[in-house]
């Protein structure tokens, strides 16, 4: 299930409130700044800081 356009343009990093993109895979929400993933469960994003996934270099 692929996540509305307009709610990802409103969505923000919780941690550093910079912008998100959706991953290629379609199943998590990428903070390049942060280097962190927010995974969406049920067409829901996850956007808890400790619930997301750190990203490898």
């Amino acid at each position: 299930m692929t996540l509305n356009k307009e709610l990802l343009d409103i969505l923000a990093c919780p941690k550093c409130k910079g912008d998100i993109k959706l991953n290629t895979s379609e199943n998590g929400l990428i903070c390049d700044s942060c280097k962190l993933l927010y995974h969406i469960k049920d067409g829901i994003p996850v956007m808890l800081i400790d619930e997301a996934e750190a990203l490898k270099d």
